[in-house]
């Protein structure tokens, strides 16, 4: 069964659909989507008046063209977006604390004397019960998952007397960056930090807003103490990826920065891991996103809340649903949508994500599946009957949830899984941050004479056609000399 499911999907990959001929796409270019309401939008609950009025695709009836457009995600100009961030980047650069001080006040309004504290010297918050053992589960959860990663020290002896073997080594030094605008995340304290604290690295900067008051939020210190954060760097934003990246008086210098941020995070990043800076960054980031995959059996409340869980991170987040087959009720997924967004917080964020995601339908499963592997979605639901037999033809995705019991927000928190991973596509050439994404490999090869021996004639006739004398003569000099020894003994 498994086998023609496969050969299926492998020839439905590009869909093959046939051209729509509708008014609904004008061209082969990104399509147009409906507006989610026409009015604007109050915080709060003031999104109880809006319906949900997500565009519809229908993807038999779509051309190959149609169908790679809906992969686009809403893009970011990015050029005049450097031409605000250069200039930190510089001014961090050159000024250091002082030059963190006087963006912090401007964009954070919080005027600071001291921007860095050492994690060692500050006292562990005081949390209430609940949200403590809260996170204490997720600790224990995400530390377990990443440590299974670890892997054994192997050793290869390809030919006698050559042995090869690859072995781990911690990076030396990170930044992990905790957004802290619309939403204060800990959660992502304990994604960045419990692997680094695994792998081993001797110096972890926790970069996170500080509060109006100028101190650390509580939640988010607990979890750094606990995942053996070194230092934290009060500043968000672009100087707080300037500081880490150059390091200053009182900020350390790190190798590699990881964790989301807005597009003013992503664009120093960006620009940072192209400089004299020398560093690294974990991904490409973009607004959050998740695509639904739903048949008849899926309930129309979980649909909506887990459309809805994605949707309140922005409003340039995008959320996809594809409709599995007949027999799903589309009118009640779109009534849970706006009475479940009529009551949230952040129902406005929310609304407006919607405003540009969009519903597909697809004739089965098969269908379902290829285009989820198109789009390459940061998190992908399947909630469908016997979903845990579709899990081996996703091929592009960040994160998996598997049934209708395994929301999203678990993923977000404390499955264990990291929450760090790729959007806009990225998912076709990246994975999430895991705890390889905290080391480097270094592979390291020992020969024996009689390796040498064996090996050393065919590396020398593969210098000698690519034309690099020196190269051969490293080896060839070597076998004269173990030539020479041996002819020595034998007289």
């Amino acid at each position: 069964m498994d086998s023609q499911l496969l050969l299926r999907l492998n020839r439905t990959t590009n869909l093959s659909l046939k051209p729509l001929h509708s008014p609904r796409f004008r061209s082969c270019t990104s399509p147009t989507f409906l507006p989610f309401s026409s009015l604007p939008f109050p915080r709060g609950l003031g999104c109880k008046r809006i319906r949900c009025a997500m565009k519809s695709y229908k993807l038999s009836e779509l051309s190959h063209g149609e169908v790679e457009s809906l992969k686009a995600r809403p893009r970011i100009d990015f050029s005049s977006i450097f031409g605000i961030v250069q200039p930190i980047v510089d001014d961090v650069r050159g000024r250091g604390d002082a030059a963190v001080k006087v963006y912090t006040e401007k964009f954070d309004k919080v005027k600071l004397e001291k921007i860095v504290e050492n994690v060692s010297e500050l006292p562990y918050p005081e949390l209430d019960p609940t949200v403590k053992k809260a996170f204490d589960v997720a600790y224990d959860n995400i530390y377990s998952f990443h440590l299974a990663q670890k892997s054994s020290e192997k050793s290869v002896e390809n030919m006698k007397g050559v042995r090869c073997k690859r072995v781990a080594r911690s990076i030396g030094s990170v930044g992990l960056y905790v957004p802290g605008g619309t939403a204060v995340l800990p959660s992502t304290a304990l994604m960045l930090s419990v692997p680094a604290q695994i792998a081993g690295c001797k110096t972890v900067v926790l970069a996170t807003p500080p509060g109006q008051d100028g101190s650390i939020c509580k939640e988010v210190l607990y979890c750094a103490k606990k995942a053996g954060v070194t230092h934290i760097l009060k500043a968000g934003g672009a100087q707080a990826i300037s500081a880490m990246a150059w390091g200053t008086e009182s900020c350390p210098k790190v190798e590699k920065i990881f964790g989301p941020g807005n597009q003013y995070v992503t664009a120093a990043k960006m620009i940072l891991q192209n400089s004299e800076a020398m560093i690294s960054i974990d991904m490409p980031a973009g607004p959050s996103e998740v695509l639904v995959i739903a048949d008849k059996h899926a309930s129309p409340v979980h649909i909506a809340a887990d459309l809805l869980s994605q949707a309140e991170h922005g409003p340039d987040s995008q959320v996809v649903l594809v409709i599995a087959g007949d027999g799903v009720d589309l009118k009640a997924i779109k009534d849970e949508i706006s009475k479940q967004c009529q009551s949230l917080p952040r129902g406005d964020f929310a609304s407006k994500a919607l405003s540009h995601s969009f519903i597909v339908f697809a004739r089965d499963m098969v269908e379902a599946i290829s285009f989820s592997n198109l789009y390459a979605p940061e998190h992908l639901i399947i909630n469908v009957k016997d979903a845990e037999k579709w899990e081996g033809f996703v091929e592009n995705a960040g994160s998996v949830f598997l049934g209708q019991w395994t929301p999203e927000s678990v993923g977000d928190y404390a499955s264990g899984t990291n929450h760090v991973l790729p959007t806009y596509g990225y998912a076709r050439m990246y994975g999430g941050v895991s705890l390889d994404s905290f080391l480097k490999y270094i592979t390291v090869q020992s020969l024996t004479e009689e390796g040498l021996r064996n090996l050393g004639p065919y590396v020398a006739t593969m210098a000698e056609v690519e034309g690099l004398d020196a190269h051969k003569r490293a080896v060839t000099l070597r076998l004269e000399d173990i030539e020479a020894k041996h002819a020595s003994s034998v007289r």
